[in-house]
Order: structure tokens, then sequence, then C-alpha cells
């Protein structure tokens, strides 16, 4: 247990900041589950909007510490690859 003022500090702060990249993860992860999901259902045009955005999200990830940089990049390569693979309508 925290003895002092500025570790009681850093305990509360430390508890914010967990919850705000859990959020981001989660919001992560779920935008790049739609595009998985329009991949799967083979709809080239829903697919690309979902990876259109889903790319930001993924490199604000990047910008505030919550992915590296070549995870990021290495799901847009692989995601955009697929998007592409999928026949147009």
């Amino acid at each position: 247990m925290a003895q002092h003022k500025s570790a009681e500090k850093r305990i509360r702060q430390t508890q914010r900041r967990t919850g705000v990249n859990r959020a981001r993860l989660s919001r992560i992860r779920t935008l790049v589950k739609r595009v998985e999901t329009a991949i799967s259902s083979g709809d080239r045009k829903a697919a690309a909007e979902a990876l259109r955005l889903a790319q930001p999200e993924l490199m604000r990830g990047v910008s505030k510490g919550v992915l590296k940089l070549t995870t990021a990049s290495r799901k847009m390569s692989r995601l955009s690859a697929r998007v592409k693979a999928l026949k147009s309508p």
C-alpha cells in the first residue's frame, strides 16, 4: 500500500491511464474485427470502408503508445492485402 502522497497520486494516475488505454485497445480490436467480418462476408466495398476507418485508429494507438509501429503496420498490411484479394462486386 502506498505510504506517500506522491505514490498515492501515481496509483490514481495509473488507474486512469489503464482505463483509457484499455478502451483505446478495445476500440482498435473492434474496428479490426469489423474489417475481418466484412472480408469474410465477401463484400469488398464494406471491407474497404471498414479498413479506411480502422487505419487512423491503429495509427492513433501507435502515437498514444498502446501499439508498436511495427504491429500496427503489420496489421494494416495484412488487412489491406486481404481486402485487395476480394473480387469486385
